[in-house]
């Protein structure tokens, strides 16, 4: 991989990863429209490290309240502020214990082309139901175990390549009643510990390409754009809903339908 191609897909990831588009299936299709060699699923999760940097940057205020908050739990205090972290925490299980289950299939058979069609379309149709139908009333304080452990749960489903994590976590947010902003939040915050730990599982693929350049550009560049990304999306949809998401998704699978039917 050169540094032109590592700019590419770090941009890519950075861009995608949050908002609810999915980050996995664009880093499957650019190598599918340039002609790029595939590089893998290691290499897709040494790009989180730098979205979740961009993460653990932009919403540093909130993660020490979080913190502060988990240990004011331990301490007695049953505050929403302070049962929230430890709700996430709770929340990411089903995630991670999935991801475990099925890694195999995730480097595999869930990179399907065709499997991203019918993801991207299936996600739009559910995300454009959901912020039409949700009720919109609900706050973070309002998260409830049932809910957040709901949306943890669906969270697994984002191991295949056009659910998108983002995606089906707002998604599932909004049917649960949140309104959108308090949605998105709560994507970003389920984000961390999960992204973290399969960055961790996949670490030895960084270390075996400490003295690569391109991976670190790669990895930098996208932790820039997820900044840009992340606030783009929390300034956008304190006024507007997630529609030009939607359309961009179906459009997307419109076209990877015809380049793929094209080239059959």
């Amino acid at each position: 991989m050169n540094i032109f191609q590592a700019l590419v897909y770090g941009v890519v990831q950075g861009l995608t990863e949050f908002l609810p588009v999915s980050s996995s299936a664009h880093l499957i299709l650019v190598p599918i429209f340039t002609g790029w060699p595939d590089p893998g699923l290691a290499f897709d999760v040494a790009l989180h490290w730098g979205t979740l940097a961009a993460v653990f940057i932009y919403f540093r205020k909130d993660i020490t309240g979080l913190i502060l908050g988990a240990v004011g739990a331990l301490t007695g205090g049953r505050a929403p502020e302070n049962m929230l972290p430890w709700k996430i925490a709770v929340a990411t299980v089903p995630g991670a214990l999935f991801g475990f289950a099925f890694e195999h299939q995730a480097e595999t058979v869930f990179r399907s082309p065709w499997i991203m069609v019918g993801t991207l379309s299936i996600m739009a149709v559910a995300l454009f139901y959901a912020d039409r139908v949700g009720k919109k009333n609900l706050h973070l304080e309002d998260i409830t175990w049932t809910r957040a452990i709901i949306v943890g749960t669906v969270q697994a489903f984002a191991l295949i390549p056009g659910v998108s994590r983002s995606g089906i976590t707002i998604t599932a947010g909004l049917l649960l009643g949140l309104e959108r902003t308090a949605a998105v939040r709560f994507s970003f915050f389920l984000a961390m510990p999960i992204t973290a730990g399969a960055g961790i599982l996949k670490s030895s693929y960084l270390i075996h390409n400490l003295g690569v350049p391109a991976i670190w550009v790669a990895v930098l560049t996208s932790a820039v754009a997820g900044i840009l990304a992340t606030h783009v999306l929390i300034t956008y949809v304190r006024t507007r809903s997630f529609t030009p998401f939607v359309v961009y998704r179906i459009a997307l699978a419109a076209v990877l339908a015809a380049t793929l039917l094209s080239r059959a």
